[in-house]
């Protein structure tokens, strides 16, 4: 377990993000808004959680999208995932985006993303004249099969 500092960025009656079962991989991030906010089909909207929070080094958080958000009102994060970083202390943002054909309206509260707390490995980079030779080579793009 890990311990993720959390700070309001403004007073807020909104719970603290938290696993809804024991064995949940990702928290529920809430949509910190003051009223309703209609989000067009094909509309991007950045949508605020009202939070700030500080990961310890070597974690990342991904903000990922929710199933049945996506499922049942074609909802979904953009830029999935999204990572925060250890040393940002910003708002935390969710970038949704509506790719269903009818109005979507995010209500104060509602569970709109979840977080995944994650180790990262950084890399360094080597640079070298060629690279090993591998069953797949330079193949990319659906050069495995369909």
């Amino acid at each position: 377990m890990v311990t993720v500092k959390v700070r309001r960025v403004r007073p807020s009656e909104l719970p603290l993000p938290r696993y809804q079962t024991p064995q949940s991989a990702g928290m529920d991030l809430l949509a910190d808004l003051p009223a309703p906010v209609a989000l067009a089909p094909l509309e991007r909207r950045l949508i605020p959680t009202g939070l700030a929070i500080e990961l310890p080094p070597g974690f990342e958080g991904q903000v990922r999208p929710r199933s049945g958000l996506a499922l049942k009102q074609g909802v979904t994060c953009l830029n999935a995932p999204g990572t925060i970083d250890a040393d940002y202390r910003g708002e935390v943002g969710v970038i949704l985006i509506n790719l269903s054909d009818q109005p979507v309206t995010l209500n104060p509260g509602d569970r709109i993303a979840q977080l995944v707390i994650a180790p990262v490995t950084q890399g360094t980079w080597v640079e070298v004249p060629t690279l090993s030779d591998t069953s797949r080579g330079r193949g990319g793009f659906g050069s495995t099969g369909t």
